[in-house]
């Protein structure tokens, strides 16, 4: 059990599934977690009530990240009087404080948006680095972060078709199976892996890796397209793929004459992690 461990382990909602038959009933098991309901896909989802109206969380693979969305939407929505799962953000800490002072920067519809896109940590890591020196930590440790150093991995010219209307960029595949092999395997699934892009401005994107079985090839592709658009990337253009030096083995993205760079957080290539 985690530290902080459930205080209130209940959700009585249960779907139950009709048999063809017409006589048995097959239903999920309950969460030990409030807010939490299970998926007839094995996910689990995440909802909380507001004026006796249901409020959609998200879809997550883990039980307990569902029930840390649900902590968040509750403390946004109910504040001190919020009842979680987990041990609740406190002023007292310094953490706390900046995570608190994020919620109450936000509305209730934007904390929602960021908890169904799975977004919400990356705005908030974001939004801690940019605070650092307004809550006492040292500016001189949050500008390291930006100045990191780094190696480049590959550079891709991007095609007309890369920046047109088929809302994808090829990988190629030698360069994916050689800088992206630990997410090469998750691609190949049916959906790929959701990764997470933060841009110079603190701007997240999240794209789609995946494998098309069609073309065989590798590509980043469900938001890609507002990427072009606002980078105003046109044919020709070079991406530079890039990877940081450090521990955290941070990926980086940027046009060769691009002067911000856009930074791929969360990635751990060399020892399989993402920090979500």
């Amino acid at each position: 059990m985690e530290s902080g461990a459930v205080r209130v382990a209940f959700d009585s909602s249960l779907e139950a599934e009709y048999s063809a038959a017409g006589t048995t009933y097959s239903k999920l098991p309950s969460s030990r977690y409030r807010g939490v309901v299970p998926q007839p896909n094995g996910r689990w989802g995440a909802q909380i009530y507001k004026r006796q109206k249901r409020v959609w969380l998200g879809t997550f693979v883990d039980e307990a990240e569902a029930a840390r969305a649900y902590d968040v939407a509750a403390q946004r929505f109910r504040g001190r009087d919020a009842v979680t799962n987990f041990v609740p953000l406190s002023a007292e800490d310094e953490e706390g404080a900046l995570a608190l002072a994020f919620l109450a920067k936000h509305s209730k519809a934007e904390i929602v948006d960021m908890l169904r896109k799975h977004t919400f940590l990356d705005e908030l890591r974001h939004s801690k680095r940019a605070s650092a020196g307004a809550f006492g930590v040292s500016r001189r440790r949050a500008q390291s972060y930006h100045e990191t150093a780094r190696v480049m991995l590959f550079e891709k010219a991007v095609t007309p078709s890369d920046v047109g209307k088929l809302n994808r960029l090829v990988i190629p595949k030698q360069h994916a199976e050689t800088h992206f092999q630990f997410w090469s395997g998750t691609a190949e699934g049916s959906k790929g892996v959701l990764l997470n892009f933060e841009d110079a401005a603190g701007k997240v994107w999240r794209f789609r890796y995946s494998y098309w079985n069609s073309s065989q090839s590798y590509v980043l592709t469900k938001g890609w397209i507002r990427f072009v658009k606002e980078k105003n990337l046109k044919p020709g253009d070079v991406i530079r793929f890039w990877q940081s030096t450090g521990p955290e083995k941070q990926l980086y993205i940027e046009r060769r004459d691009a002067e911000s760079p856009v930074r791929l957080f969360g990635v751990n290539i060399s020892e399989g992690q993402a920090g979500w």
